[in-house]
Order: C-alpha cells, then sequence, then structure tokens
C-alpha cells in the first residue's frame, strides 16, 4: 500500500513582520450584517443527491478524525486509527479520513498503526489549548512532535499577545513554530470564539497566513464558542485575499462542534462559493471532528438506499 500521504508545505518566505503587521492591522473592518447574511444564504442551498453523496465522500476525505482527551489510551488510538482507514469495515466503497489528530504522547502508536495507509497523522503541540506557557517549551515541544514524524502539526496563535496588540510579536512566534515545524505540515488555531470580533478573526488570519501557516484553523474545541458558519466564512474570505495578494495558497480548517453532516455539507458550499473548486481536496479543507463521521456514514446509507442506519450500525471509534 501507498505510504501516508506527506503534504508538501507551501513553503511560503515569511512575511516581514513590519509588513504582516501591515497585513493585519490595515484590513479593512468586515461587514457582520452582510457576512452572517451570506452565510446564512449559503447554508440553505440545497444540492442534487449526487452532488450530496459527493460532498458526504469529500466530507469523510477531509477528516481530521480527533480525540484529545486526557483519558485517551493505546487502546483507544488503535482503535481511531483502524476507524479512519476503513470507516465502515463492511463497505470498501468508503474512503479513508485525511488524518488521525491526538496528543503528542501517542504520535508513535498512530504512526505504526497509519503506516502504509495513506491516512497522516496530526499532532496538537506548542502549548495546546491555550498557547501560552515559555516560548522556548512551546518551541521545543514542536521540534519534539516533528521529529516523531507528525506529517501534521496543530497549534494555537498566541491570543494574549495577539489581542494586546503586540502583533509583530505574535507574527515572530509563529514564524519561530513554522520554522520548528519543520517539514511537517502546520495549522494555526485562531481560536475565533475568544477573538470577540469578525475584525478581530480577519486580522488574525492574515497575520498567521503572513507567517507561514499551511492553515488557519477555527477552534481547539476546548471551550465553549467553535466553528460557526460566518466565522468560517470570514477565514475563507481572509485566505481568497491573501491568496489574490500574495498568490499562496492558503488551507482551512473548522473544528469543534462539528458534529452533523448537514454541517459539514453546509462548511463545503461556503468553500466552493467563496475559493473555488481548486480548494474542495483535503490538501486545502480539513474539518476536525470526533462525533461527525459516523453521522456522515449515516447519511450515506440513507442516500443510497433511502433509510436510516440506526447509530448502533456503526463503531463507536
Amino acid at each position: 500500500m501507498a505510504q501516508a500521504a506527506q503534504i508538501e508545505p507551501s513553503r511560503p518566505l515569511p512575511v516581514a513582520p513590519a509588513e504582516a503587521v501591515r497585513m493585519a492591522v490595515r484590513t479593512t473592518a468586515v461587514d457582520a450584517v452582510g457576512l452572517e447574511e451570506r452565510a446564512a444564504s449559503l447554508a440553505k442551498r440545497s444540492i442534487k443527491r449526487d452532488a450530496k453523496l459527493w460532498a458526504l465522500d469529500l466530507a469523510i476525505r477531509s477528516m481530521d478524525l480527533t480525540t484529545l482527551e486526557g483519558s485517551d489510551t493505546v487502546g483507544k488510538i488503535v482503535a481511531i486509527c483502524a476507524k479512519a482507514v476503513r470507516p465502515n469495515p463492511l463497505d470498501p466503497s468508503i474512503p479513508p479520513v485525511a488524518a488521525v489528530c491526538l496528543y503528542p504522547q501517542l504520535v508513535p502508536v498512530a504512526l505504526e498503526q497509519l503506516e502504509g495507509t495513506g491516512v497522516n497523522v496530526a499532532s496538537v503541540a506548542g502549548g495546546f489549548p491555550s498557547g501560552l506557557g515559555p516560548l522556548g517549551a512551546r518551541l521545543q515541544e514542536i521540534r519534539d512532535v516533528a521529529a516523531t514524524g507528525a506529517h501534521e502539526i496543530d497549534i494555537v496563535l498566541n491570543r494574549s499577545l495577539f489581542l494586546g496588540g503586540r502583533y509583530a510579536q505574535a507574527f515572530e512566534e509563529l514564524v519561530a513554530a513554522r520554522e520548528a515545524a519543520g517539514a511537517a505540515h502546520l495549522k494555526v488555531i485562531l481560536e475565533t470564539g475568544e477573538l470577540g470580533s469578525y475584525d478581530r478573526v480577519r486580522q488574525a488570519s492574515m497575520l498567521a497566513m503572513a507567517a507561514g501557516a499551511d492553515f488557519i484553523k477555527t477552534s481547539t474545541g476546548k471551550i465553549g464558542t467553535n466553528a460557526t458558519l460566518p466565522v468560517a466564512l470570514c477565514m475563507l474570505e481572509a485566505a481568497r485575499d491573501f491568496h489574490r495578494e500574495t498568490g499562496r495558497p492558503i488551507g482551512i480548517k473548522v473544528a469543534g462542534g462539528v458534529r452533523a453532516a448537514k454541517q459539514a455539507i453546509q462548511y463545503l458550499v461556503l468553500v466552493h462559493e467563496t475559493l473555488g473548486a481548486d480548494w474542495m481536496t483535503p490538501d486545502r479543507f480539513r474539518i476536525g471532528a470526533s462525533s461527525l463521521l459516523n453521522d456522515v456514514l449515516m447519511q450515506i446509507e440513507k442516500e443510497r438506499t433511502g433509510r436510516y442506519a440506526g447509530p448502533d450500525y456503526f463503531t463507536i471509534d
């Protein structure tokens, strides 16, 4: 079987600090009413059966199957890796997910289980979920995870610096994290539920992209407010504008609270209508989820047969 897909980072040279701060600070104010109305309108868009089956298939292929609990065990990781490769053991037509996302200590277990499957191993690092703590320790954790062999690393923006207006320092931390990640794909979590406004979401998006992030991600899933359609649209529009200005394609990951197939399809519609067909791929769009997969499997069964399979039909892990 093929080796795990090594996603090559876009490797943009980080924008100079002064330019990065300029890109963040000069962003035009977001029309909140217009943004929310557009997100709501796109969310209501209906799609035909064949397109829905395609979207459900893409949702699985774009999924980071995630477990980030203090109670995670080796046995749980083994089970999740098996589900990542064969989401429905009785149906080989169902594709594997994009990646399994977990804590650093369990990366070696996942790498062993997923070797040769095409499913990547993603690890949180850098002081997840707060993004605080001594910078040296945070960077060393990123280096350690990269050295272990993780294909992707999810870190968190230092909101303390960002919300305090210390944009240059926040940018420099992200640049250092990008360097520490080495060949691994770097996703920067904005924790949008703590940023307070769409203007801040756009500014943080621009700063992270200018620092060399391969993906920008909505949330850690560890606070009360996670991904929402308007926030995701705000980030998608920032990625669109950044691509137009720099030529660098940046991926988007939505995470936290995405539990239903209907939600996944709504996000896919937003991606298609904002960034186009080139972003309709796991290389540029991801959904971080722990409980979404089974609902997508049930929806596929319903579309194919006209009836729902009960939740007990599919494995939990």
